[in-house]
């Protein structure tokens, strides 16, 4: 396998969801660019026990193949696709069910400019995407549109989608934003919190799109 890297590193990142403790049991998926496709984790397989012959190819608005012929994509292989065939800018997609997430998302609230850390994920928020049923074209339809200009976004009543150039920036930018949701519902429970000026958190968001706290740029960048 010419991709067998690349399936190991899927394979090492949702196991370090579940490590981290941003997700829990299978309910989360990674996925990576690959040539005319992309490689996906499959359907309902324990993380521990994947191999790369696990790891699912499929390609965009084509067909899918596991070197073992066993395996079925994530049933949530509908947004990952569209999202690596939309946004050229990303090369990688992760999807978590962290406790934190799952409780703003059961809000099917935007997390607000309350931190400036928000706009690492591209903007002065990170939306959420209204409730449509799992594994659905709708909910992919309504992920895209939480999405644009941002590496992030929240799915009401469900989990979150974090995006990357590179599975760790992915896998990173997912920890940093099940934290703000943590945070965020600890300043709820004593007040709520201040809300920063649409002007502070501009100033935030150019520092991180010229690489500020994350080694280089890699927010949307609207100019393009």
């Amino acid at each position: 396998m010419n991709d067998l890297d690349a399936r190991r590193e899927l394979i090492k990142t949702v196991r370090q969801m579940n490590a981290l403790g941003i997700n829990q049991g299978t309910s989360g998926n990674a996925s990576i660019r690959e040539g005319n496709g992309y490689l996906i984790t499959p359907s309902g397989m324990a993380y521990d026990d994947m191999t790369p012959e696990d790891i699912v190819f499929k390609k965009f608005a084509g067909d899918y193949e596991s070197p073992n012929g066993l395996r079925k994509p994530s049933s949530e292989w509908r947004f990952h696709e569209d999202i690596l065939k939309t946004r050229r800018d990303v090369n990688a997609v992760v999807h978590t069910h962290g406790k934190a997430v799952m409780t703003v998302a059961c809000l099917n609230r935007d997390l607000p400019a309350f931190h400036y850390m928000i706009g690492v994920a591209g903007g002065d928020s990170v939306r959420c995407a209204p409730y449509r049923t799992f594994a659905t074209q709708e909910l992919s339809d309504v992920t895209l549109i939480a999405l644009e200009d941002r590496k992030a976004c929240l799915l009401a009543n469900h989990g979150q989608i974090a995006l990357g150039g590179t599975l760790k920036q992915a896998l990173s930018m997912a920890q940093e934003v099940e934290t703000l949701c943590d945070v965020f519902c600890r300043t709820l429970a004593v007040g709520g919190p201040t809300i920063l000026t649409k002007k502070q958190m501009d100033e935030a968001i150019s520092k991180f799109r010229k690489g500020y706290g994350t080694g280089k740029s890699f927010l949307p960048n609207p100019e393009q």
